[in-house]
């Protein structure tokens, strides 16, 4: 029984370490690496508001802008990109009741309602 319960402490031990935490915290509150993301999440946005584009195909069209990017501020940038294409369509499903991507779909059926109700937003 006590081998078990030193086994599970050294396990909980390794598993609650920060120091990857702290490394990922390091890595990605560098001033630059933060303009990549705002940067990405913007042009997502922008792009992923248009009907049709949906994540992917916007990740497909800006990749060559990531190309001169080191490599870590690139993959930053692609994920805002990511995820600001998502939130551009449900932007475009809640206001215009159209769905950019199949996963807006189900955003058309409450969110339009809401914002012809006037509750689109806080």
């Amino acid at each position: 029984m006590e081998t078990l319960i030193a086994n599970l402490s050294t396990g909980f031990g390794a598993v609650l370490a920060f120091e990857p935490l702290t490394l990922f915290g390091m890595t990605f509150s560098l001033p630059m690496n933060l303009a990549y993301c705002f940067i990405g999440a913007l042009i997502g946005t922008l792009i992923g508001v248009l009907p049709g584009l949906g994540p992917v195909a916007t990740i497909a069209m800006l990749l060559p802008a990531t190309y001169a990017l080191p490599p870590l501020g690139g993959l930053i940038m692609l994920a805002g990109i990511y995820y600001g294409a998502q939130y551009g369509g449900s932007t475009t499903a809640i206001l215009v009741n159209l769905p950019g991507e199949t996963s807006s779909v189900v955003t058309c059926i409450d969110g339009y309602q809401m914002a012809r109700r006037g509750r689109a937003g806080p």
